[in-house]
């Protein structure tokens, strides 16, 4: 069996790509594939630099028939001369050279002071990729017209003297997109008569209209407003202050920048709605931003930061970012810079250094001036920052759920219980570690499991609920019983949820009471699907013990009354029975720490003896309930609160 002879690598594997074979071979590397829309672009660049120049006022594209594309302008024509050096005509050079064209020599004496032209590339890559190619350039009487097809010249140039119905100047270009280049040979009609309204919008005073042949539909668009008209028609939301708008432009006398580098923005500072964000260099689109929006970010964020500090503004411990100024922001910026450096043949980001000082050295005064010429209306704007820094900070002090192994490790206090039957299990959350011990002792192991509390737990109802997780007790509250805190908007997964009855255990005193409140205000506020479904209750452990001495047949008893009242029934009964008040020994539990196993168990967990308070909403609804527990528990509202202890205070009897 033969073998196949080794591949030769040796010099003539080497291969030379002439001419504009390297975009037909590697488009990918000079324009999007995904549809021809940037190869027109290149053409329209071309126009508008024109204009730009001061040498034309109309743009005029219109979609043909038969899929091809022109682009008509009023400039001043593209040169058809013999090029000194290269002995062929200029316009040949222009569309079948890679790196020929007008804008290379920038500052004195070049064409194009500012252009988007960068790389050379430009509508030699627009010829490459079209099947064909047509040029008319009007220019000094005489009307020059040349072929392409497939990049090549099909029709050299010819020349004839212009007539009466010729234009006096100007370019047209007819391009016929080849579609083996691209993944959709049709136009993104939304993306470009975007890109057609942003040149009106960038030149004021230039008329740029699409026309499709097929539907005979003219669109027009002229700006006399410039970036204001543009800005307002396109935002999502409406402005808190006034658009601030400006320019600036170097002068002669700049030892940094270029006679006519600068920038003009206008800048919406909205509330709510998507950020309309676009931006341009020498009228090209930028759309994933560059160096010049980071000099607009840092204009706008150290303006802001300085009026925010004049006047004293901003909360103790708030940290303002450059990013809290600019969440909000809606803005046009358009750019000029001598000679741009992007990122890609496609220029899609800006990445010359320089114009980041160069915008921010415009913008900041600019708005310095006008912020403090408006202190009302930078308050507001400086009211924006700000809670967007309190916001961030609060989003980077989330607290997430401790975690092991991918589950959550219940806590280590928890003594559960054996069973897994969420319907039947009971866990109660007890005051104290002393009380706990007593509950661990005297409860039904099988369904009751018991988490003790370390003092008072945290007064939840103004606490984040991203930060409740900061709090031990809290945290371990949530693990042990398998729920995330939620909102009561929320629908919280349940199904997790270990035990079908939540039970607030807690001393019969004043101290007990408040711990009692913090407990349900955690579980309204943050808990609140909980007892929506009937899984929180308040256990009620008695106050006071009577021990009844023997009377005639009937042995010596153990009473239990939960409140004075309940005492007063149980001797008034004794009395009746013959056991007169002062043989009745009363004895009364400082807390639940007093009380053994066998007494917590047969007063206040044992099912069949015990007393179980469901919690619900009351007469009130949720948000009259809300409205009176803000009052209740709010930082702000001492002067509601004692409003209440006026209008009730005589209603409540408290052991000082």
């Amino acid at each position: 069996m033969a073998t196949k002879p080794p591949t030769e690598y040796s010099e003539g594997s080497i291969r030379v790509l002439k001419g504009l074979e390297p975009v037909k071979q590697r488009p990918g590397m000079y324009t999007r594939t995904d549809n021809p829309l940037h190869i027109i672009q290149e053409v329209l660049d071309n126009a508008a630099d024109e204009a730009l120049a001061g040498h034309g006022r109309k743009i005029r594209v219109t979609l043909h028939t038969d899929g091809s594309v022109s682009v008509e302008d009023d400039g001043r024509g593209i040169p058809f001369g013999l090029h000194p050096e290269e002995k062929a005509p200029v316009v040949e050079l222009v569309f079948t050279r890679l790196h020929a064209g007008g804008k290379f020599d920038k500052g004195q004496g070049g064409a194009y002071s500012f252009s988007g032209g960068l790389h050379g590339v430009g509508v030699s890559v627009t010829n490459a990729l079209s099947r064909r190619l047509e040029v008319t350039s009007h220019r000094d009487g005489t009307v020059a017209h040349m072929a392409f097809e497939g990049g090549d010249v099909a029709q050299a140039l010819t020349t004839r003297k212009a007539g009466e119905g010729d234009r006096r100047q100007g370019t047209t270009v007819r391009a016929w997109p080849d579609p083996k280049y691209f993944e959709s040979s049709s136009l993104p009609m939304g993306e470009l008569t975007h890109l057609l309204r942003s040149k009106a919008v960038l030149m004021p005073g230039v008329t740029v209209s699409l026309t499709v042949e097929k539907t005979r539909e003219t669109q027009t668009w002229a700006y006399k407003g410039g970036l204001r008209d543009y800005l307002m028609q396109t935002l999502n939301a409406d402005p808190v202050i006034p658009l601030f708008e400006g320019e600036g432009h170097a002068d002669g006398h700049s030892d940094s920048f270029a006679e006519g580098e600068g920038a003009s923005w206008c800048v919406a500072f909205t509330e709510d709605g998507a950020p309309v964000r676009e931006s341009y260099v020498n009228l090209i689109p930028t759309s994933a931003g560059g160096t010049h929006e980071s000099g607009l970010r840092d204009g706008l964020f150290n303006a802001v930061k300085g009026f925010i500090e004049l006047h004293a503004l901003c909360p103790k411990g708030v940290k303002l970012m450059p990013e809290d100024v600019f969440a909000r922001a809606s803005y046009v910026l358009s750019a000029k810079v001598l000679d741009p450096q992007f990122q890609g043949q496609i220029k899609e980001r800006l990445n010359s250094r320089d114009a980041v000082r160069l915008v921010s050295s415009f913008v900041r005064p600019a708005l310095e001036l006008w912020l403090n010429e408006h202190v009302e209306y930078g308050k507001k704007l400086a009211e924006l920052a700000i809670r967007a820094a309190q916001t961030r900070q609060r989003a980077g002090q989330k607290v997430e759920k401790r975690k092991g192994s991918g589950v959550a490790v219940l806590p280590g206090k928890l003594t559960d219980c054996e069973n897994r039957d969420t319907a039947h299990n009971e866990v109660f959350l007890v005051e104290g570690d002393s009380a706990g011990g007593s509950a661990k002792m005297g409860r039904d192991k099988e369904l009751q499991a018991i988490l003790p509390l370390r003092g008072k737990v945290l007064n939840t109802w103004e606490v984040e609920r991203d930060r409740l997780f900061a709090n031990n007790e809290i945290h371990d509250i949530s693990v042990a019983i398998g729920v995330d805190p939620h909102g009561p908007g929320d629908t919280p997964d349940l199904s997790g949820l270990r035990y079908g009855k939540i039970c607030i255990l807690s001393d019969a005193d004043v101290d007990g009471s408040h711990i009692q409140v913090l407990l349900l205000t955690l579980f309204f506020r943050h808990f609140p699907r909980l007892i929506d479904a009937g899984h929180v209750f308040v256990a009620r452990p008695p106050l006071f013990r009577v021990d009844v001495p023997a009377r005639g047949k009937k042995p010596a008893a153990k009473l239990y009354a939960l409140d004075e009242g309940e005492l007063a029934a149980i001797l008034d009964k004794c009395a009746k029975d013959g056991v007169p008040r002062e043989k009745c020994q009363v004895s009364r539990f400082k807390g639940l720490g007093e009380m053994n196993a066998e007494q917590l168990w047969e007063t206040t967990l044992n099912p069949d003896t015990r007393r179980l308070l469901p919690v619900r909403l009351g007469d009130l609804d949720f948000a009259q309930t809300e409205n009176l527990i803000t009052r209740l528990m709010g930082k702000g509202e001492a002067a509601a609160r004692r409003e209440l202890m006026e209008l009730h205070g005589d209603a409540v009897e408290v052991d000082i």
